[in-house]
């Protein structure tokens, strides 16, 4: 099938017009057929297919749907690993494109059909080529959208079982064109946490609220201090945000409610901020249920840590990137994202790289957007940035 790409970006003459046109019919076959968290039946069955179509060895099942195709070449006895996510969101498509979500509900609204277009394509390239000395585990991860899918894996051995010197990942990011990257050692992405805050009193009528213990007022009061803990405990110098998304209370006008809810989520980059700002909230929260009479409970998640680049690695991956786009192409002082990523948990144990890849450009909208669409002319630029590394960190 021929694949409309509009045009594509010039100077990647490693990565063929042929590669080009079928990862593009990958990544729009992936489009059409999203799948979410450790649902990725359907997406794990097609790369592993295609994995051993190109000669590789392949595991699935590592992490629920995870899949890892192994490459070797010369007698070398290093190792890298490269990593893509396969989820999908929960959301509702609203564009028109010929290769539109038929499953309802459920789209490649953060480019991860793109992402597994790429590294399908860099398998197949340096499979053919074997220009390395050394073993490549391509990591193809479920369930990177909030359930932790690189955590599974890691937990079900994948370092054990695919031992690795150093592990990379990409995101494309449509606030860069086409033809740049983004990367910089330390904090890339930030950590998340969630939060639930469950209060109890004692309901009655509106008109007598001197006969309750009003957790509606209480709310208010937590939703106005828990903002304090930014702005008058952490240090200015490092960031952090707490933002309270949730307030749920009462039923109708004349009562007053029996139990009120509080959600929301903490970003920062440091364990030391995470420990002070959970540490503030549990003060705040029994101080305020304490002084108005009530009962309240506070739960606490961690859910990703941040994402942080070693030095030696992201050095490396900064050096490929600026031979295959220009240095001026590579930016290396954009500030993290408050966004997270669960590749984090790989970077606690391997040293590696994050990166940002520009797709930017025409009709490409944010992240998350019930129209965005991933940029097909970013599938060679992101291809051949898998290859140039894996040549790089494993030359003969």
């Amino acid at each position: 099938m021929e694949v409309a790409l509009h045009g594509r970006v010039a100077g990647f003459e490693m990565i063929s017009d042929v590669e080009v046109q079928d990862m593009a019919s990958w990544r729009q076959d992936f489009h059409r057929h999203p799948e979410t968290a450790f649902e990725e039946h359907r997406t794990a069955g097609k790369i592993a297919e295609l994995l051993r179509s190109f000669g590789l060895e392949v595991v699935t099942g590592i992490g629920k749907t995870g899949v890892v195709g192994t490459l070797k070449a010369g007698k070398g006895t290093r190792s890298i690993g490269l990593r893509a996510d396969m989820d999908a969101l929960n959301q509702l498509e609203e564009g028109d494109l010929p290769y539109r979500s038929t499953h309802k509900g459920r789209m490649h609204a953060c480019g991860h059909d793109g992402h597994c277009a790429m590294l399908l394509g860099a398998a197949r390239h340096l499979a053919n080529s074997k220009d390395f000395d050394g073993t490549v585990h391509f990591i193809f991860q479920p369930a990177e959208e909030n359930e932790g899918g690189a955590r599974e894996m890691l937990e079900d051995g994948l370092f054990e079982r695919f031992p690795v010197d150093g592990v990379y990942s990409l995101h494309n990011w449509p606030d860069l064109p086409v033809g740049q990257m983004a990367m910089h050692p330390g904090p890339i992405m930030f950590a998340f946490d969630l939060f639930e805050i469950r209060l109890h009193g004692q309901g009655g009528h509106a008109a007598m609220p001197n006969r309750v213990n009003d957790v509606v007022v209480a709310q208010a009061q937590l939703v106005n201090l828990l903002q304090t803990v930014v702005s008058r405990n952490v240090d200015p110098l490092d960031p952090a945000v707490l933002s309270i998304t949730q307030v749920e209370a009462g039923s109708t006008w004349n009562i007053l409610p029996a139990s009120a809810v509080l959600r929301g989520t903490v970003r920062h980059a440091s364990t030391a901020v995470q420990a002070l700002v959970e540490a503030r909230m549990r003060e705040i929260v029994d101080h305020v249920a304490l002084a108005m009479g009530i009962k309240a409970e506070l739960d606490y998640w961690y859910r990703y840590p941040a994402t942080i680049n070693t030095k030696a690695e992201t050095r490396q991956a900064i050096e490929v990137a600026a031979a295959l786009l220009g240095p001026d192409n590579i930016k290396t002082n954009l500030r993290p994202s408050m966004g997270s990523e669960d590749f984090a948990f790989m970077l606690q144990r391997r040293p590696g790289c994050y990166a940002w890849l520009g797709v930017g450009g025409g009709e490409c909208r944010g992240l998350h957007h019930p129209h965005y669409d991933f940029n097909d002319k970013a599938l060679p630029v992101g291809a051949a940035y898998w290859v140039k590394l894996v040549e790089t960190v494993l030359a003969p």
